[in-house]
């Protein structure tokens, strides 16, 4: 059985060691797709709590969100004390748990770029200032990035290993649209195109089951993914969790989630298509709690992976 070419052995074979990533999740960090500059109320299945990084260490601080055209930020000081100390906290439990030796500091939540850039190289260089950090990875929106921040961390791609992540979900604009989703997908190939010009790792986001979208709509999107240049690349199954206006779609019987046979035989042939230089981050996605609505399939990890390890092992392939 061969191993696919996941992120860890990228991260090993450029570094030698262990590499971790150590999620990070920043108050005052929003979204246009939730703040009203492009749309009001986010993705339709986003509950961004759901996506946070898992820590105690941040204390929210209510009612404040920058954005590009914030002039001042007067939480900054904040903002980097909540850096240290979850970085601190998490690094700490993956060297203990995991023998971790080094890290890459990874802004999850929300919109990692959606600030004032010096707010945003503010962080960025407390992130790349603590001991044993070798890069960053920055979650974020196509349509929230400014020219000088891409030229910023093309700078900081030379001396460190710097990663984008944007949601690329479908090249579909009517699916785009029908998510809430605020951008088309020009935008997003544009900004992958520029950020692979200026020096940067990208790595894809890519949603199996979006409302409307069948097998080979799912297919192209991986298709043209790859064909933009990305590096590695995140496979997720759409999930349905309470307060989202995904959950008022599939309480009015207005969505059906993608079974977990669909989403395997999707899973398979995406990854067959996929060029051997690309990495893998993510081959599903789920939430084992009560926010969590249906797929009841995506509750338990373990049992997904251990259904796409059976799927893989005809192509001679192991996860």
């Amino acid at each position: 059985m061969q191993q696919i070419y996941t992120y860890g052995q990228y991260l090993k074979d450029k570094f030698g060691s262990k590499v971790y990533k150590v999620g990070i999740n920043i108050s005052g960090f929003t979204c246009p797709n939730i703040d009203g500059t492009v749309a009001k109320g986010g993705c339709t299945f986003c509950e961004n709590d759901s996506f946070s990084a898992s820590t105690n260490q941040v204390q929210t601080l209510k009612g404040f969100h920058l954005n590009l055209n914030s002039t001042t930020n007067p939480y900054l000081d904040k903002q980097l004390q909540q850096l240290s100390l979850q970085f601190d906290a998490i690094s700490k439990r993956q060297k203990q748990e995991y023998g971790a030796q080094k890290f890459i500091v990874y802004f999850q939540s929300f919109t990692n770029t959606y600030a004032p850039f010096e707010t945003l190289k503010a962080l960025y260089e407390k992130a790349l200032s603590f001991p044993d950090v070798v890069g960053l990875s920055i979650g974020t929106r196509s349509d929230s990035i400014t020219d000088e921040t891409l030229a910023y961390l093309g700078e900081l791609t030379k001396k460190h290993e710097i990663w984008i992540e944007f949601g690329i979900q479908s090249v579909y604009d009517a699916t785009l649209e029908r998510i809430n989703r605020g951008h088309d997908a020009a935008n997003v190939k544009e900004w992958i195109i520029k950020s692979k010009k200026a020096g940067l790792n990208v790595c894809g986001h890519l949603i199996f089951g979006l409302p409307g979208e069948d097998t080979q709509m799912m297919l192209e999107t991986a298709k043209q993914a790859y064909e933009w240049g990305i590096d590695s690349v995140k496979y997720h199954p759409l999930y349905v969790v309470k307060r989202t206006a995904l959950a008022n779609e599939f309480s009015r019987g207005e969505f059906t989630p993608i079974s977990e046979e669909e989403y395997l035989d999707v899973l398979m042939q995406a990854i067959k298509m996929k060029p051997d230089s690309v990495s893998v981050q993510r081959v599903t996605a789920g939430i084992n709690n009560d926010s969590l609505l249906a797929p009841d399939w995506c509750r338990d990890k373990n049992r997904q992976i251990k259904n796409i390890n059976k799927a893989l092992s005809p192509l001679g392939l192991k996860y």
